[in-house]
């Protein structure tokens, strides 16, 4: 029950508690119920929209690797994501400690984002990777 409210919301999370009960063939009482416990598990974060970055203007979306020395990979992180065209990251497995994606309006302030991110101390090395295309961008359905 709880994957098909969560299934149902990641189609659009405006509905009503009414209007969910009547897709998954409960009772409004049961869906917020439901979703209050997802709430206080942590479960659900958040509500929000899905924005279409190319038609806001941020055509320019890439992949950063990068390394770190000296065990300072939380606190580069979240030095990184701090910054408002950064997308997500992520500690990775390989020959780089971290990736980052972002997105930016230009080429211009994609390339002052890197070379700034490269003077951040503990950085070692970066590798950058332009996205051409956005095949997939959304979330994991569960059911």
């Amino acid at each position: 029950m709880d994957k098909g409210i969560l299934d149902t919301l990641l189609d659009n999370s405006r509905l009503s508690y009414r209007e969910i009960a009547k897709k998954l063939k409960i009772s409004p009482a049961t869906v917020m119920h439901r979703l209050n416990h997802l709430i206080k598990d942590g479960i659900i974060k958040n509500y929000t929209v899905n924005l279409d970055y190319e038609k806001l203007g941020f055509d320019v979306s890439v992949l950063i690797d990068i390394r770190v020395s000296k065990g300072k990979l939380f606190e580069v992180e979240k030095r990184i994501a701090n910054h408002p065209h950064v997308f997500a990251v992520y500690d990775i497995t390989g020959a780089f400690d971290a990736i980052v994606i972002a997105k930016f309006p230009n080429r211009k302030s994609m390339d002052a984002f890197v070379k700034r991110l490269q003077t951040f101390e503990f950085v070692e090395r970066t590798e950058t990777k332009l996205i051409l295309n956005t095949i997939k961008e959304g979330n994991v359905r569960l059911g």
